[in-house]
Parts: structure tokens; C-alpha cells; sequence
């Protein structure tokens, strides 16, 4: 109790010190960088764990050897003897006041050490001869048979403190983990029937029980560690090991907890700019859906825009929030918080060419209107139903029901063969060409090439096919019949049905199609029997009439 009173005598004395010089600190900078300088100089005295006060060293003898010795002349006094109290005198010295302790020199308070403590010398002296006599009671008192029994008793008390939370923990760790397991499985069922088995609820729920177990472990760990640092605290001997070991861990956590409270202000602010983030994203979303329902009427906005106008609404802003926030990040203004920006600036724009261009072909593909979802186009060598159109790619299932995925930045270079585009009423052109022999006379060719038109069923009568001359080749005139049809979704279907017709109204009159290496005429035309295994053809016939 005695040494409780000194120590909160002494507080009070520094305090009112510290008050009193405060003004003058304030008006005079150079008093205070000069004081910064000396305290970069200066030692505490740390006597069994605990910081008596601090002096000031010299070349001749620095502050670390000076605390070092004050430090074992207090320790010597200590021992010398199990009494209550302790006489303490001081006198005065050409360089300063010395303190004893039971007649025994323990220190020189200089005029250094009042410049270091901005106070009256005699007030220093009488400031750390009060330190210096409540260490050494302390030190007595705390190595009597009374206080051992007390540190063991202590001792004890924690031990039987840390079984106990010990049997807790474990106890918490066979059954946690396994509920934590199960909830994860039955709640990840759902997603794992929607991505079709993608995502294993049996791997996720095995994840969550692994860091459930590593948590649990950790605060065992931490327990153990904490159940030490109070064990060794409990004994004198011990003091200085606890102190250190409690010091490695709690001061890291309590600066991070004083940095957590002294940011509270600006993690106000993120949740602000965050919240009315959120809220301006619901009426963006809210809007669209009712464009979408046709509640609300856009003029010249095509339905397939609604969904990727409302990402890019909803990215800008996402991307501002993050520009407001950036100012009230915890460390956004140190130098390493901007080098990792930039460091992750330069890999994104190092490794993103291809996505950025993806990107903006994207959105050409998107509001250009060349083709849309459901239309059938022909990219290159792909040919089939527009299924996704995605910001970054464009998925095609093809008419061999294949899922082709197209990179968009390809789809813009590449020429697109719109087959679903509806520009005059009239349909698509169906058209093939024919290669035939001079001998043949003109209009007998244009009418057979006709009445195959005719005998396709899904080709127009109106407007009626016709036929083009399309080249005076070396061997052969090449003719080109041309039908209009609605139905372009069976367009290999309506060529290989005209491509039959055309074979056999050809074969039906006995011409030859010429082929495509000539070299001289046949002894006989290569031209394929009209009748052909009896009833088999006939039956190819009917079924092609139907």
C-alpha cells in the first residue's frame, strides 16, 4: 500500500511539473527539440521490472552503463537487509546532489538530469529518492514467507484458471468444428446442385472445420502463452521474464487496438460512402427492372441492353466509392501503401491488354446492334445461335451443338454474317451455283434449275426464285439459282434439300454438272441413272416431296 501511495505521489508531482512547463515548452520550439535530442540519450533504470526514472549519459559514461549500475547499487542495498524502511539522505556536489540509501551511494542527480526532466533539481532528487526507497521495500516485501506463499498461491489459482480452459477449449474443439461441418454441408447443398457439382459442400464444409480447429488451436496457444506470462509475474525472481514476455505481445495487440479506435472516424466515413453506395445501386437496379418490365419507356434502347447498361452503371459506381474511400483507408498516405499501388497499377496494366481489349469490344458487340441473342450468325468458321453476349466473350452454340466461345476482341476484327437480321421483309437469298457445258442450251438449264427451287419445301414463291449467269467459265457456264426463304434457323437443312433437288432434276433430264478438274470430254456423261434400285429410289424420291 505504501508503495502505491509514493508511486501515485510521484504521477501527481510529474504531472504538475509537466503543466507547470507545458507554456513554455509550447512557446519555445527549440527548448523542445533540444529536450527530444536528450531524451534520445537518456536510460530508464529498470530495477526488478519495473522503470524507476530515467538519466542522462555522457561520452565518459553512457546512459545504459549508468542505469546499469544505479540499478546493482540499489540491488546490493536491497539485500543487505530485510528491514521496513529505509534511511535515505542526499548531498550536495560540485556536479550535482548524490542520494544514498542506508548510507550507501546509489547516484548523482546532475543538472542533465533536470534539463532531461524539465523540473527544479531538488525536485528531481527528491522524485527519484522516493523511487529509489519504494523499489527497495518493494523488493523486501515481495520475498517475505508471507508473499512466496502469495506468489504460490497466485500460481495456483492461475493453474487451476488455465486446466479449466483448457478442458473448455478442448471440449469446444470435438464438437464445433463437426456442428460447424454440417451447417456448411446443408447449406452448400443448394449451391452445390446450381453450379452442377463445381463446388463441393463436402470440400467447403472440410475447410470450415480446418479453420475452425486452426482458430481454436491458436487460442489455446494464446491461453498457454498468457497462463505463463501470469505464472512468472507471480514471483519476484521471475518478474523481469513475464514483463518481457507480456510486452511482445500485448503492447503489438494494444497498438493495433489505439490504432483501430483512432481510425473509427474514418471507417465511419467508408461505411457512409458505402452504404449510399449500396442504396444508389438498388435504384439503378430498380430502374432497369422496370425498363425491362416496360413500366418505364426508353425510346431506341433495345432490350439486350438493359442487364450490361446496369454493370457498367453499377461499376461507375463502385469505381467513384473506391476513389472517395481511398483518402480514409487505414495507411493510405504511407509510402508503402502507395508503392503497393503502383506495383499493382503496373501488373494490371502489364497483364490486362487482352482484357481491356476484350472489354471494349464487349461493349461495340453490345450497342451496335449488329447481331443480338438468338440470332444465327456465321464468325469465321462458326456457324450456330447467338446464346451469351458477356462483356468479355460471345457464346455461340453451333448447329452440331457445339458451345463455341469467342473472344469479343475477335468477334469485332471478324466479319459476321447476320442470318436472323430482318432488313427488307423479303427473307435471306438462299443461293448455290452450278457448273454446266456449253452444249447445254441456257433456257433448258435456268428451268431445271427452277423447278429444283420448286420442289424444296421452305423456299418462297413469292418473290419467285430466279436464276444468274454468274460466270463464262473455261469449261463450263456457271449458273446461280436464287430463292428466298424465312427459315434461316434451317439453313444447312434447305441447302442439302436444294442441293438433292438440283442432282436429281439433272439426272432426271440427263445433263451433266460438270466437275470441277476438267480435261477432256467422256466417251459417256457422267450422268447418274434416273431410276436406281427399283423401289428404293422411288421411296427417296416420296420422301423427299414430303
Amino acid at each position: 500500500m505504501q508503495l502505491v501511495l509514493r508511486s501515485l505521489v510521484l504521477c501527481i508531482l510529474l504531472a504538475f511539473s509537466w503543466s507547470g512547463t507545458g507554456v513554455a515548452q509550447s512557446s519555445e520550439p527549440d527548448e523542445e527539440a533540444a529536450r527530444e535530442t536528450a531524451t534520445e540519450f537518456a536510460q530508464p533504470v529498470i530495477f526488478d521490472g519495473e522503470a524507476l526514472f530515467n538519466v542522462r549519459g555522457s561520452s565518459a559514461l553512457p546512459a545504459d552503463e549508468r542505469a546499469a549500475k544505479i540499478s546493482e547499487r540499489i540491488l546490493e542495498v536491497a539485500k543487505s537487509s530485510v528491514a521496513k524502511s529505509v534511511v535515505m539522505t542526499t548531498r550536495r556536489v560540485g556536479i550535482g546532489i548524490e542520494i544514498y540509501a542506508e548510507g550507501q551511494l546509489i547516484t548523482i542527480a546532475t543538472e542533465a538530469d533536470a534539463e532531461l526532466e524539465q523540473m527544479d533539481m531538488v525536485v528531481v532528487v527528491e522524485l527519484q529518492s522516493d523511487a529509489i526507497e519504494a523499489a527497495i521495500l518493494a523488493y523486501r516485501e515481495s520475498r517475505t514467507d508471507e508473499a512466496i506463499a502469495q506468489s504460490a498461491t497466485t500460481a495456483l489459482i492461475w493453474t487451476a484458471v488455465f486446466i479449466t480452459y483448457c478442458a473448455l477449449i478442448v471440449m469446444i474443439r470435438r464438437r464445433l468444428p463437426a456442428f460447424l461441418g454440417r451447417m456448411v454441408r446443408h447449406r452448400f447443398k443448394a449451391v452445390q446442385e446450381a453450379t452442377k457439382e463445381m463446388v463441393q459442400s463436402q470440400a467447403v464444409a472440410r475447410l470450415a472445420e480446418y479453420v475452425m480447429r486452426l482458430f481454436l488451436d491458436l487460442t489455446l496457444f494464446v491461453g498457454f502463452y498468457y497462463y505463463l506470462s501470469f505464472v512468472l509475474l507471480a514471483f519476484p525472481e521471475t518478474r523481469p521474464i513475464a514483463s518481457l514476455l507480456i510486452k511482445y505481445v500485448t503492447d503489438p495487440i494494444v497498438d493495433l487496438a489505439k490504432g483501430a479506435v483512432s481510425y473509427v472516424p474514418n471507417l465511419i466515413v467508408i461505411a457512409i460512402i458505402s452504404w449510399v453506395t449500396s442504396f444508389a445501386i438498388r435504384g439503378v437496379r430498380l430502374f432497369f427492372e422496370n425498363v425491362e418490365q416496360g413500366t418505364i419507356a426508353l425510346k431506341n434502347f433495345e432490350p439486350q441492353w438493359i442487364w450490361p447498361t446496369y454493370s457498367l452503371v453499377r461499376l461507375g459506381l463502385i469505381l467513384m466509392a473506391i476513389v472517395l474511400c481511398f483518402p480514409y483507408i487505414p495507411g493510405s498516405d504511407s509510402a508503402a501503401f502507395q508503392g503497393l499501388t503502383i506495383f499493382l497499377g503496373l501488373m494490371v496494366s502489364l497483364g490486362s491488354n487482352s482484357v481491356i481489349s476484350n472489354s471494349l469490344a464487349g461493349l461495340f458487340v453490345l450497342y451496335k446492334r449488329s447481331m443480338k441473342v438468338g440470332d444465327r450468325i456465321l464468325v469465321g468458321e462458326y456457324y450456330g445461335d447467338v446464346i451469351n453476349i458477356k462483356l468479355m466473350e460471345t457464346y455461340l452454340r453451333t448447329v452440331k451443338n457445339e458451345l463455341v466461345s469467342i473472344p469479343n476482341a475477335k468477334l469485332l476484327a471478324s466479319e459476321v454474317k447476320n442470318y436472323s437480321a430482318k432488313l427488307d421483309g423479303k427473307g435471306l437469298l438462299l443461293h448455290t451455283t452450278v457448273g454446266i457445258g456449253y452444249e447445254e442450251p441456257r433456257e433448258k438449264i435456268e428451268a431445271m434449275l427452277l423447278n429444283a427451287a420448286e420442289r424444296t419445301t421452305g423456299l418462297k414463291k413469292n418473290p419467285a426464285p430466279f436464276v444468274l449467269v454468274e460466270a463464262l467459265a473455261d469449261y463450263a457456264i456457271n449458273y446461280q439459282i436464287n430463292a428466298f426463304t424465312t427459315r434461316s434457323s434451317s439453313l444447312p437443312q434447305l441447302m442439302s434439300e436444294l442441293h438433292k433437288n438440283v442432282i436429281d432434276v439433272f439426272n432426271e433430264n440427263e445433263v451433266q454438272i460438270m466437275t470441277p478438274s476438267y480435261q477432256h470430254d467422256t466417251p459417256d456423261a457422267k450422268i447418274a441413272p434416273v431410276f436406281w434400285e427399283g423401289e428404293l429410289a422411288a421411296n427417296s424420291r416420296d420422301a423427299s416431296e414430303k
